[in-house]
Formats: C-alpha cells, sequence, structure tokens
C-alpha cells in the first residue's frame, strides 16, 4: 500500500469521526436544552442556571470561554446553543464579553487553519457540495460583501463562511475587521431572539 493510500485511508476515517463527533454533539445539545427547559425551568426562572453556577463563576466562565473558542475551531458543536446559555448563565454583559471574544478568536484560528490547510481541512466537515456552492461565490465580485451580510446574521452558516474566506486572498487585517463589527450583531440577535422567543412560544401555547 501506497503513502498515498494510506494517508487518504487516514482522511476518510478522521472525516468519519467528525461526522460521528457532530451527530454526538447535536444529541447533547439537544439534551442540554430539555435539561434547560424542563429539569432547571429557564423559561420561568431565567436566572436558575446562573444560580446553580454562581458559586464556580470563575472557573464556569473560563470553561465556557474555552469551549466558544473550540465550537468555532471544530464546527460541530452548535454554537447558537452555547451562545445563548452564555447569555442566560453569565447575564447580558459578561455572557456577551466571554462569547464575543470567543468566537473572534476562534474564527481567527479557524481562518488561519483554513489558509493552511485548504479545501481538504473544510471537506473533514462539510460536503463537497455545499464547499463546491459557496466556492462559486468566491468568483463573484460582490463575495465581500455576501460574506459581511453572512456575519450580520445570526441564522447563517458562519463557521463554513469562515473556512470558505480562508481560500481567498482577503487579508487577515481585513477579515479580523469585518468579524469585529459584525459579529456582535449576530451575537446579541441570536441570542435574545431565543431567550425572548422562548417566552413568546410558552405564552402563545
Amino acid at each position: 500500500m501506497s503513502k498515498l493510500t494510506r494517508r487518504q485511508e487516514k482522511y476518510e476515517k478522521l472525516k468519519k469521526f467528525f461526522h460521528v463527533l457532530g451527530i454526538i454533539s447535536i444529541i447533547l445539545s439537544i439534551g442540554l436544552v430539555i435539561y434547560l427547559v424542563k429539569g432547571l425551568d429557564i423559561l420561568n426562572n431565567p436566572d436558575a442556571l446562573a444560580q446553580m453556577i454562581k458559586e464556580h463563576l470563575f472557573w464556569g466562565s473560563i470553561l465556557f470561554f474555552i469551549i466558544q473558542i473550540v465550537q468555532v475551531i471544530i464546527p460541530i458543536i452548535p454554537g447558537g446553543v452555547t451562545t445563548v446559555v452564555g447569555f442566560i448563565a453569565f447575564g447580558p454583559i459578561v455572557g456577551f464579553i466571554l462569547n464575543y471574544i470567543g468566537i473572534i478568536i476562534g474564527s481567527i484560528i479557524l481562518f488561519t487553519i483554513t489558509r493552511t490547510y485548504g479545501r481538504k481541512f473544510i471537506l473533514l466537515f462539510t460536503k463537497e457540495k455545499q464547499l463546491n456552492y459557496y466556492e462559486e461565490k468566491l468568483s463573484s465580485p460582490t463575495y465581500e460583501y455576501f460574506f459581511i451580510l453572512n456575519m450580520l446574521s445570526p441564522v447563517s452558516p458562519a463557521d463554513v463562511l469562515v473556512m470558505v474566506t480562508g481560500l481567498t486572498k482577503m487579508s487577515y487585517r481585513k477579515f479580523i475587521t469585518i468579524i469585529l463589527i459584525t459579529k456582535p450583531f449576530s451575537i446579541v440577535a441570536y441570542s435574545y431572539f431565543w431567550i425572548y422567543g422562548g417566552h413568546l412560544f410558552k405564552d402563545f401555547f
């Protein structure tokens, strides 16, 4: 067996590993949401989670900060869930700071890794068809605006687009400037939609 074949086999195994890990992370995230809603009853008692971690606030904030960085670098953990948890657990100010800085650092690292390893790294987490779709956007002169609008949106595939943008010639300075300006909007919009949307959903039914 040639080195190239062995390398390809290892790569395919790595893809399967991340695929399985992604499924597990989704299941765990669903379990976390159920626990927050049913176990802690955060819809009626929004401070329940904050009260639970109050005694371990320092280490809890550090752990959460690391999780936010990791969930961007390895884009298989549903980042929206952790973002909302950050606001609920640490409050709007500290929660935003931890979310914002963690996501910014994670995005820069993800951008750097993709710039180093290219398409093969992206294909560990996404399908060829999806990558081809976004690569077609790269050839458009309006891709930069497309990227900015998606970074502003709370529901866009932000991590995938960060990786795809790593394939472009966009400078680090421009990339960092864009995410520094746009991320506050998407973080706040997503978090408050789910926090207050949960109350509206509860009241509606």
